[in-house]
């Protein structure tokens, strides 16, 4: 059984900054690959944010590339999603997800948190 939870979701003003974080425990396999997705209202869950177990390959969505950016602390089995410009269409349900299979250019996860909100306001 693998448990997955994100904190540090909340209300930021435009151009402010959010960091989440994500905690994963049990039974993980080694090398496991984490990342973010995000699902705004009326939309479909997509793709923001990945990272390997090791921290040396990423990726990004175009939409949040060079403002947000992921990292992972292996010691605490957590990952992080540092947020800046924040901008109104990144509202949505921010979702960790954890292990599965993880390239540049596609990740199909195995296990997912519960979200956490994010909201920017104009």
């Amino acid at each position: 059984q693998v448990h997955v939870a994100e904190s540090g979701g909340g209300l930021v003003q435009a151009g402010g900054s959010l960091r989440l974080s994500c905690a994963a425990s049990g039974r993980l396999f080694p090398n496991y690959p984490m990342g973010w997705f995000r699902r705004a209202p009326g939309k479909e869950r997509e793709f923001v944010a990945g990272i390997d177990w090791s921290g040396g390959s990423t990726s990004y969505a175009d939409s949040v590339k060079g403002r947000f950016a992921i990292s992972r602390d292996n010691a605490k089995d957590t990952a992080y999603l540092q947020m800046n410009s924040l901008k109104p269409e990144d509202t949505a349900i921010y979702y960790c997800a954890v292990d599965g299979e993880y390239r540049q250019t596609y990740y199909y996860p195995t296990f997912w948190g519960q979200g956490t909100q994010v909201t920017v306001s104009s």
